[in-house]
C-alpha cells in the first residue's frame, strides 16, 4: 500500500455464495423467488424488511462498478446490484461513471472519447484510498489495479437471480442505449435488469427501442410529486400500477422564489418520504419504491415502516453492522 504520492497518468487525445453468514440465509431465499421475474422486486413474507442494493457495488468498500466491488457486496449481504454504464468511443459499454477518467483511475479525457482497447489498460482503484492505522491516506490499488468491467463482464460475474438496477450515465443518450440493448439482446438478460437514468432521454429511447425494457420512471416525475405533496398537500397524479420510483431518502433542494427585483434562494434538506407522500404513490396500486442514500440503521428502518421495497447504500458492511448492532441495543 502505497501513501498519497502523486503518480503519472495516462492521457488519451479526444480526437477521431456459498459460505454465507447466518443474516443472509433470509435473503438468499427471497433471491430464488426473484430469480423467476425481476419485475418482483420486493421483500419477501419472510423478510419484510426492504432489500438492500449495492450503490455502485458499494463504493465506500470497494474501487466502485468493479467486478471486485459486486462480489464484496453481495458478500457483504447486499440483495441487489446498482451498477453505472457508459459507452466508449467504439461503442463498447463499461462500467463507470464519473464524466473524466481522472475522476478514478490513472487515465484522462472523456471517457466517450477513448476506444475501449485504452479504457481496458486503466486501474479502476486508482484513486480509492483508505485511512491506515497511523492516519495516512493510502491507496491499496495503485500495486494491485482492477480493470474497468464491461456490461457483459459485469452481467456474467454476477448470479443470474441477483437483480441489477443499470442506471444509464451518459450524453448524448443515443449511443449508450443502443449499446446496452445490444449487449442485453446477447445475454438475454432482459429480466434480470432494470434501468434507470437522471436523463429522460434515455428511458425515452429505451422505451421505445425495446417493449421489454424494465424502466424506472423518470426523476423528473418522481421529484415532481413529492414536491407536491410536501409543498401543496397534493395528489393529484399518483403513478400507474406496476411503476418503480427511486430517489434519494433526505435530499438538499433549493426553493427559488422569483420577484420583480430578482429572486430567493432557501436551501432545506427535504425530509420527503412521508407516509402521506408513500401513500400517495402507493395510491392506485402496486408501485416499487426504492430509497436512494439508506447509511444509518434508522433510515433504513424509517424506510422499512415506510414500506419501501428496497433501500440503496454506498456501504452494504456498514449498513448490515449498524441494522444488527441496533437490533442487540434493542434486545438488552
Amino acid at each position: 500500500m502505497h501513501s498519497a504520492a502523486p503518480r503519472s497518468r495516462r492521457t488519451f487525445a479526444t480526437s477521431a455464495t456459498s459460505a454465507m453468514p447466518a443474516w443472509t440465509r433470509v435473503a438468499a431465499a427471497s433471491l430464488a423467488v426473484l430469480a423467476c421475474a425481476f419485475g418482483t422486486l420486493t421483500p419477501s413474507a419472510a423478510s419484510a424488511a426492504p432489500l438492500i442494493v449495492a450503490h455502485r457495488g458499494g463504493t465506500g468498500d470497494s474501487p466502485e462498478n468493479t467486478v471486485q466491488a459486486f462480489t464484496n457486496a453481495l458478500q457483504n449481504g447486499a440483495q441487489a446490484l446498482w451498477m453505472t454504464v457508459q459507452v466508449t468511443r467504439d461503442g463498447v459499454p463499461v462500467m463507470y461513471r464519473p464524466a473524466d477518467l481522472s475522476a478514478l483511475t490513472d487515465g484522462r479525457g472523456k471517457l466517450a472519447d477513448v476506444d475501449y482497447a485504452d479504457v481496458s489498460k486503466l486501474n479502476a482503484g486508482y484513486t480509492f484510498s483508505r485511512k491506515a492505522a497511523d492516519g495516512q491516506t493510502v491507496y491499496p490499488y495503485r500495486d494491485h489495479p482492477l480493470p474497468i468491467p464491461t456490461l457483459r463482464e459485469a452481467l456474467a460475474a454476477v448470479p443470474a437471480n441477483v437483480p441489477v438496477l443499470l442506471d444509464m450515465k451518459q450524453t448524448p443518450a443515443a449511443p449508450l442505449v443502443e449499446a446496452v440493448i445490444k449487449v442485453l439482446d446477447e445475454t438475454n438478460a432482459w429480466s434480470r435488469v432494470r434501468l434507470y437514468s437522471t436523463e429522460a432521454e434515455a428511458t425515452d429511447r429505451m422505451r421505445a427501442r425495446r417493449a421489454q425494457a424494465q424502466l424506472f420512471e423518470s426523476r423528473d416525475a418522481t421529484r415532481n410529486r413529492l414536491v407536491a405533496a410536501a409543498l401543496a398537500g397534493q395528489c393529484a397524479t399518483p403513478p400507474a400500477p406496476g411503476t418503480w420510483a427511486g430517489i434519494e431518502f433526505h435530499r438538499q433542494v433549493e426553493v427559488v422564489e422569483r420577484f420583480t427585483l430578482g429572486e430567493g434562494v432557501s436551501k432545506v434538506v427535504a425530509n420527503w418520504w412521508t407516509p402521506a407522500a408513500v401513500q400517495c404513490f402507493k395510491s392506485r396500486g402496486d408501485v416499487h419504491l426504492v430509497a436512494f442514500g439508506v447509511e444509518t440503521a434508522q433510515d433504513f428502518e424509517a424506510a422499512s415502516q415506510l414500506g419501501f421495497d428496497a433501500v440503496m447504500t454506498d456501504s452494504p458492511a456498514r449498513l448490515r453492522a449498524a441494522i444488527a448492532n441496533q437490533g442487540q441495543s434493542a434486545a438488552k
